[in-house]
């Protein structure tokens, strides 16, 4: 007697790869080489092209479970966000989005219409799907870089905001194939894709935000799972009004870290662990799709549009959009090498196939050259350009985590305090707290220091504080960290 659902099997082949898929990418990051580019190579070997594990051809479903797995990454990346830097980056970060994609698409497409003997059409598709960053490839690759944080912000916040762009343009010349559309379409469009996006992502997160601090949900994972909830009814709501919900999510992300600053670790904490298992699955996927054996087909016209995309679309894109902000050569020439292109210009090289485009096999094909080309090249070599370039990381005064406890209307702080933080040196009585907060413990190296007013601060001190939640803990800490002072904060 023996009992086998239909479901074991798939259950073991995807716990299989999932367990392979995250040990690999742990080899794979200490060897310098991008994860992602390990999850596509996984899932093309095990498809039909390679062992044949997995037979998978659906490009629609493909397409469905990619928006699932996008709304994840980039709600975590809303939530991994500063809402202070987001601001200072708003302005370079919101014109690279829009001005910066439409430059790059006009380029790339120019460059496939001349040299890659295309239609226009195909040539404009090519631009248009290829003219967006991506939020998995640039959020996972890019923290941790030595760049500076405002850089690093804008590269972020573009790739967040650049998705209703490049929909616009490739549904848009979808249509005007199709014969269904107009200017005044172009238009009403994509005022619906960025103004819905906006209007409901932030109505979303602040709504979303108030609920939560007044419905005392107790447990720390309840806030997690709202979090989800919310990342979802966004999308969902932006989408039915043909809103962008991908820019939806990631202001609610935004917004959530922002107004929830006492259970964003709660929400952080769950939702990496979400939006790693989503990059994986995506790229997965994205590599099941792929017939390996039709790629040599089109390295000759992949390369060469990964080389104008790299060398010459998005170079002028950049000091195009960004001359006029004063960031210098340097800084602008790293921007050009890390617009990285990952799941998404694949995940928008699915709408051709979908809506049966007569050269949509070759699009999707050297859509997903160009990025493995732009993974596995600009990916692994972010650091060595930065360092090539004499980029270096902005000190961080201070890395807090806020973990809120509702029973007792309190918060505990963990603070590590940098070399550049203006307290250290400072014994704690020249440096009085902020009202309402105060420092339990003390962790040096292998000790354990229960504080006093005699206590020297020092580099690299992590400090427990606990807060009033009435407080806003944050923001003095911050302030305090930037002493020394010499009166005390409320």
């Amino acid at each position: 007697m023996e009992l086998h659902l239909a479901v074991d099997d798939l259950v073991l082949l995807a716990a299989a790869v999932m367990v392979v898929g995250v040990v690999t990418a742990g080899i794979a990051g200490r060897l310098q080489v991008p994860s992602l580019l390990v999850f596509l190579v996984i899932g093309m070997v095990v498809a039909d092209d390679g062992f044949g594990v997995v037979q998978f051809d659906d490009a629609e479903l493909a397409q469905s479970v990619s928006v699932v797995a996008l709304v994840l990454i980039l709600f975590e990346g809303g939530l991994s966000s500063s809402w202070r830097h987001t601001k200072a980056a708003a302005a370079p970060a919101v014109l690279l989005a829009t001005v910066g994609v439409v430059i790059t698409a006009a380029v790339v497409a120019a460059t496939a219409f001349v040299l890659l003997d295309v239609s226009a059409t195909t040539a404009w598709l090519l631009g248009a799907v290829v003219a967006s960053t991506d939020a998995a490839a640039v959020m996972s690759l890019l923290r941790g870089a030595p760049v500076p944080r405002r850089i690093v912000t804008v590269l972020e916040v573009e790739s967040g905001l650049n998705d209703p762009i490049a929909v616009l343009l490739t549904v848009g010349i979808l249509e005007t194939w199709a014969g269904d559309a107009s200017p005044a379409g172009w238009i009403g469009f994509g005022v619906l894709q960025i103004g819905v996006g906006i209007i409901v992502g932030l109505a979303v997160g602040a709504g979303g935000a108030w609920v939560a601090e007044r419905a005392h949900l107790g447990g720390a994972g309840l806030f997690a799972v709202l979090g989800s909830g919310l990342a979802g009814l966004a999308y969902g709501l932006a989408t039915q009004v043909n809103g962008s919900g991908l820019l939806a999510v990631y202001l609610v992300g935004l917004m959530l870290g922002h107004r929830m600053p006492r259970h964003q670790h709660a929400l952080r904490t769950v939702h990496e662990g979400f939006a790693f298992a989503a990059q994986m699955t995506l790229f997965l996927l994205l590599g099941l799709l792929v017939f390996p054996s039709e790629l040599p087909d089109v390295a000759g016209k992949g390369m060469v549009l990964a080389a104008a995309l790299v060398f010459v679309a998005r170079p002028i894109a950049v000091f195009a959009v960004l001359s006029w902000f004063g960031l210098g050569a340097r800084l602008m020439a790293f921007m050009s090498w890390a617009g990285l292109r990952g799941a998404v210009p694949i995940v928008l090289a699915t709408f051709p196939l979908t809506a049966g485009y007569p050269e949509a096999e070759l699009v999707f094909d050297v859509v997903f050259f160009v990025v493995l080309v732009s993974v596995a090249v600009q990916g692994s070599t972010i650091v060595p350009v930065a360092r090539r370039l004499g980029l270096t990381a902005d000190p961080v005064p201070a890395r807090a985590t806020i973990m809120g406890l509702d029973h007792v209307n309190a918060d505990v702080i963990e603070l590590t305090l940098d070399a550049s933080a203006g307290v250290v040196g400072q014994p704690l009585h020249a440096v009085p707290m902020p009202t309402g907060i105060r420092i339990s413990v003390l962790e040096r190296g292998e000790r354990t220091i229960v504080p006093d007013g005699t206590t020297v601060l020092s580099a690299g001190d992590i400090l427990v504080v606990v807060a009033d939640a009435a407080s806003r803990a944050a923001e003095e800490l911050e302030r305090w960290v930037a002493g020394p002072h010499s009166s005390p904060m409320g």
